[in-house]
């Protein structure tokens, strides 16, 4: 999905590129959404009801409303339940998602040149397949964000926060997703296809659940069963953080071989 304005640009320039973004002022977006503790991940999927879009109130507007007004997500179905609307709500191309989620991210990390230097590294330790480097990376992305980010926002403290740092760190490059990905047996939090292998990341806060808990969980709703028939490596990663010491404080790996 492409506005005119894009188009113009995409001949002049002969590549595709997030014009539309780049010519657009997100600032008062992310803040918003980071003010509120926006969990990142939803904005693959958003379910919303036709009169919640149609709202215009900006001081009390829903997030879903105004990402859709600005343009930032659109539609990808609806349905009738009963005598309402309800539509399904996701980002429109690539472009945006992943221009956002940078935006997101540098919002989100508060420390914008920090977000910036972790992009590429990350894809760089996700080719190696270096599960060491990785959670290196992990430690290194939240303790570059500043402790008075931390003092001033509340939503810090919250398990969703983590989650949205790093669903935002990888949507930013634009890699195949699935956050909140169903199984029969609950949720995963973060699904990814890359490099002809499978990747589940579970995250904690550990002074929410014990310690070893996230792989464990992993592994006790067997939420790789869902893959096993792509024969591929499948790698089950459990991540803990600790709100109190605002660190990385667990990073657990175990990986499926090929049935």
């Amino acid at each position: 999905v492409y506005n005119p304005f894009d188009l113009l640009l995409l001949f002049q320039k002969r590549e595709f590129r997030s014009f539309w973004f780049e010519t657009g002022t997100p600032t008062f977006l992310v803040d918003l959404l980071t003010a509120r503790g926006f969990f990142t991940p939803d904005l693959a999927r958003l379910h919303s009801s036709e009169a919640l879009l149609s709202a215009f109130d900006v001081e009390h507007i829903a997030p879903e409303a105004l990402l859709w007004q600005t343009g930032y997500l659109t539609f990808h179905g609806s349905r009738r339940t009963g005598a309402r609307i309800e539509h399904t709500l996701g980002y429109p191309n690539l472009e945006v998602q992943t221009a956002l989620n940078d935006a997101l991210l540098k919002g989100l990390m508060g420390d914008p040149m920090a977000a910036e230097r972790a992009q590429s590294r990350l894809y760089d330790t996700l080719v190696a397949g270096d599960f060491a480097a990785l959670r290196a990376h992990v430690q290194a992305l939240f303790d570059a964000i500043p402790h008075q980010w931390h003092d001033n926002n509340p939503i810090a403290r919250y398990e969703g926060f983590y989650a949205s740092v790093f669903y935002s760190h990888i949507a930013a490059l634009g890699l195949d997703l699935t956050p909140e990905d169903a199984t029969a047996h609950g949720r995963i939090d973060l699904a990814l296809r890359f490099e002809a292998q499978v990747w589940l990341f579970e995250f904690k806060v550990v002074e929410l659940a014990p310690e070893g808990r996230a792989l464990q969980q992993l592994k006790d709703r067997g939420y790789a069963d869902k893959y096993r028939a792509q024969g591929l490596p499948i790698h089950l990663i459990g991540i803990e953080f600790s709100r109190e010491r605002r660190t990385l404080v667990g990073f657990e790996v175990e990986t499926l071989a090929p049935a």
